[in-house]
C-alpha cells in the first residue's frame, strides 16, 4: 500500500504520522539533502555532554530548577538532543509563537497558525547551564536559514529562543553576540519572552517520537540521531 493509500485509510494519529512523512519526501524530493540523514555529535556539543556528565557525578541532591523553550526545526530530533545532556530535568513538544489556541498539528504544519515547533526544557542548573544548552542549540540548527532548517520549509521550522527571565536574555543575547562569527550570513533566531509566547504541548504522539522508535535516549548517548529533517 502506497502512502497516499495508508493515509486514507488509517486513522488518526497514524494518518497525521503518514502526511507528516509525506512532506518530508516531497521535500526531499525537490531539495537535496545538505549533510548526511543523521545528525552527528560536534566537539562543541561532546564537551558540554562531558562537561554536565562531570557535574553530575559531584553535585549534591539539590535541584535549580530552569526552564527554555527552543526551536531550532522538526522538535522530533531537537527534543532527543537535549534529552540526552545530562541535568535535562524533562523534556516536552510543542507549539508557540502563534496566534492560535490551542492548535493542532495540522494547523500548524500550514502555516496558517503562525506557531513554530519548539522543545520546553526543564534543567538542573547545576549541571547544565544555559550557555551549554544554547551551544548545543547552535551546533543541531542553522540560525542563519529563515523559516526552515534542511528540507523542512515552513515558518512551523524557524529557529527560536523563549526566555522566561531577563537574566536569561542577558546569557541569550551574549551568546547570539558570540555565535554570529562563526557563520557568514546574520542569525535570524527569534527571540522573545516566554510569557508573550504561550506554549502548547503537541499531541501525545509526538512526544519522545524518536526514542519511541528506538533510538537511544540516556544521559550521555552520543549515537547520531536519525531523523527526516
Amino acid at each position: 500500500m502506497n502512502l497516499l493509500a495508508m493515509s486514507r485509510t488509517l486513522g488518526s494519529p497514524a494518518a497525521r504520522r503518514v502526511r507528516h512523512l509525506q512532506r518530508h519526501l516531497a521535500a526531499a524530493s525537490l531539495f537535496s539533502f545538505s549533510g548526511p540523514p543523521m545528525k552527528t555529535y560536534s566537539e562543541r556539543h561532546s564537551k558540554v555532554m562531558e562537561t554536565a556528565l562531570s557535574r553530575a557525578a559531584k553535585v549534591s541532591d539539590s535541584i535549580v530548577n530552569e526552564e527554555i523553550l527552543l526551536a531550532a526545526g522538526c522538535f522530533w530530533g531537537v527534543e532527543l538532543a537535549f534529552a540526552r545532556i545530562p541535568g535535562v530535568l524533562k523534556t516536552s513538544v510543542g507549539y508557540c509563537g502563534g496566534r492560535v489556541e490551542n492548535p493542532t498539528y495540522e494547523q500548524v504544519c500550514s502555516g496558517s497558525s503562525g506557531h513554530t515547533e519548539a522543545v520546553h526544557l526543564a534543567f538542573d542548573n547545576n549541571i547544565v547551564h544555559l550557555n551549554e544548552l544554547l551551544n548545543v542549540f547552535w551546533e543541531i540548527h542553522d540560525p542563519t536559514t529563515l523559516n526552515r532548517q534542511g528540507n523542512d520549509i515552513g515558518t512551523q521550522y524557524r529557529s527560536g529562543i523563549y526566555y522566561n527571565s531577563d537574566a536569561q536574555l542577558d546569557i541569550i543575547t551574549r551568546s547570539i553576540a558570540k555565535e554570529q562569527p562563526r557563520w557568514n550570513d546574520p542569525i535570524v533566531t527569534e527571540v522573545k519572552g516566554e510569557a508573550s509566547n504561550k506554549y502548547w504541548v503537541a499531541e501525545e504522539y509526538h512526544q519522545g517520537y524518536l526514542a519511541r522508535g528506538g533510538q537511544c535516549a540516556l544521559k550521555g548517548d552520543k549515537t547520531p540521531i536519525r531523523c527526516y529533517g
